[in-house]
């Protein structure tokens, strides 16, 4: 019989907590109902097992190298210390501590949430994957360390766990096993957070230890403020960019329109995720479509980070989410636009409408929307000539947490599809209760070791389960299935779970954006926007 994982055991149980190869899978539905095709996720090579600390679950997310000595093992304890009480003070964590503090001491302990953690469920429900579990770690260590009760009450009031490098590497690598869906404070009856006590746990290791993902640092923020991009895309690159797009949308369409580049006045300045200009032009090219048919007076900017929707700095830093917000801001200011507005990126609307109004002030608080509402007047108003025939295939459309759970924005989208696609079929459930894609809070670029291999088998399993059943009835690979994602990361997520399952290939499942149905919809342009023979 399997031992029951505790909280103590985060600090003494040798070796590996759990197992994922042992784990217990939650079943997907047909056709990947035989667990013998199931994909592994892959065991580390001995000289990675040396060098990282895995001994959470046998993954790797954040590269934390192992420590060589007492010493080492020692500083990093007093530096998560030293971290923890700025975490807790008003003076260096005054962006989200009062939040914070209300949801280390209200939880009820209910475990509501853990039935609603996509990760906790379909990981065969393992214990440290509980979206309390993380959290009451740190409470523990706050009472005991930080509030210094004694051994007797500690125990007492359940606070007994040992502050030692291994629980704090173990806590460390569990705040990247939760996609900061949210999904467990919606079902919280009181509104504890687990998402946000993640977000800050993550927080004290990036600012005061210099530990965060690779991806989200030196090649996501890091860059982003150095070269322009968190992909790497310089100013000099963007406009080789444009070029290309412009030349391919009059391939495709034949349109011939000139993005707009630094347009001083126009009403809207349009963030993109970056992403969208090297994996999938063609989302640029649909918004460009649109809002030139619909007479939108808008403007795209070359000044360096402020082309680049993305703020990575949401999922793990505010220093590096307020730095590049305020580029974003600036940007918008020297163009004297009247409003900025993102378009298909989930985290950015997170970023920029929402936390951004924590520290944009004074001429840089310039208003900030969405694109969606603006999309959906354009199409139920009838503001483009649109024809519903060129969209007769299967689509359904998944809900990205920062867009709907967070920022609310659930009918727009659904609207539009409803009048531009006759076979619309709903997840189960979406809306505010849909499912993560399993790439959130960052994990859809993170590919360190064989963390790609944990976030597509386990993170994202609820959602390949939720794509499955929307198309059981037309899983003939002769029938074009369509996956709405109107979120770049989110359509990374779902790019590498169908390619990890072989779901195009085998079955007719595609995915893209909300934008490429409206264009595909258009009845101006010749041929079908969307490109069925895209990987």
């Amino acid at each position: 019989m399997k031992r029951r994982i505790t909280l103590k055991d985060i600090g003494t149980l040798e070796g590996q907590m759990i197992d994922n190869q042992k784990a217990g899978l939650s079943a997907l539905p047909a056709p990947l109902d035989n667990p013998d095709d199931e994909p592994g996720i892959k065991e580390l090579t001995a000289s990675q097992k040396a060098k990282f600390d895995i001994s959470l679950d046998g993954v790797s997310a954040i590269g934390l190298v192992k420590p060589q000595t007492r010493e080492e093992e020692e500083e990093f304890v007093k530096k998560f210390i030293s971290g923890l009480k700025k975490l807790l003070s008003k003076e260096n964590n005054w962006t989200f501590l009062q939040p914070l503090m209300l949801s280390l001491e209200n939880c009820a302990k209910c475990q509501n949430c853990s039935d609603a953690c996509p990760i906790y469920t379909e990981s065969g429900r393992q214990e440290i994957y509980r979206p309390t579990y993380r959290a009451e770690v740190l409470r523990r260590i706050i009472r005991k360390h930080l509030k210094k009760e004694g051994r007797l009450l500690s125990r007492f009031t359940g606070s007994d766990i040992d502050l030692n490098y291994k629980t704090i590497a173990r806590l460390a690598e569990l705040s990247y096993r939760c996609t900061l869906c949210r999904r467990c404070a919606q079902s919280c009856p009181i509104g504890v957070d687990n998402g946000l006590i993640t977000h800050e746990i993550r927080k004290l290791f990036s600012q005061e230890m210099g530990i965060a993902p690779k991806e989200l640092h030196q090649l996501g923020t890091v860059q982003h403020l150095k070269v322009g991009s968190s992909t790497g895309t310089s100013p000099k690159a963007l406009a080789s960019f444009i070029g290309f797009i412009e030349g391919e949308l009059e391939e495709r369409t034949g349109k011939s329109i000139k993005l707009p580049v630094d347009k001083e006045g126009a009403d809207i300045l349009l963030l993109h995720n970056a992403g969208e200009f090297i994996s999938w032009p063609e989302n640029i090219e649909a918004f460009a479509l649109i809002f030139n048919a619909a007479g939108i007076d808008w403007t795209l900017s070359s000044k360096l980070a402020a082309y680049d929707a993305v703020n990575y700095g949401v999922w793990y830093d505010d220093v590096q989410l307020a730095r590049i917000a305020a580029r974003h801001a600036q940007a918008a200011k020297d163009l004297k636009v009247n409003r900025m507005m993102v378009g298909e990126c989930g985290h950015a609307h997170k970023a920029m409408l929402v936390v951004s109004d924590r520290v944009l002030t004074g001429d840089l608080n310039i208003p900030r929307e969405s694109a969606i509402p603006l999309l959906e007047d354009i199409v139920i108003n009838d503001r483009i000539k649109l024809d519903p025939g060129k969209n007769r295939f299967p689509v359904t459309l998944h809900d990205p947490c920062n867009l709907v759970r967070l920022s609310g924005i659930v009918e727009p989208q659904r609207r539009i599809i409803r009048k531009l696609c006759p076979d619309f079929r709903e997840m189960e459930p979406h809306g505010v209760d849909n499912y993560c894609c399993g790439g959130g809070s960052g994990f859809a670029i993170m590919d360190n070791a064989n963390f790609a291999d944990w976030r597509d088998i386990v993170a994202g399993r609820m959602k390949l389960k939720q794509i499955l059943c929307a198309f059981q009835n037309v899983m003939s690979p002769e029938v074009h299935k369509y996956v709405c994602a109107p979120c770049s990361n989110c359509k990374g997520m779902i790019r590498d779970l169908l390619a990890r399952y072989k779901l195009t290939e085998k079955h007719g499942i595609h995915y893209g954006g909300l934008v490429d149905l409206i264009a595909n919809a258009m009845v101006d342009i010749k041929g079908q926007f969307i490109n069925w023979e895209a990987p």
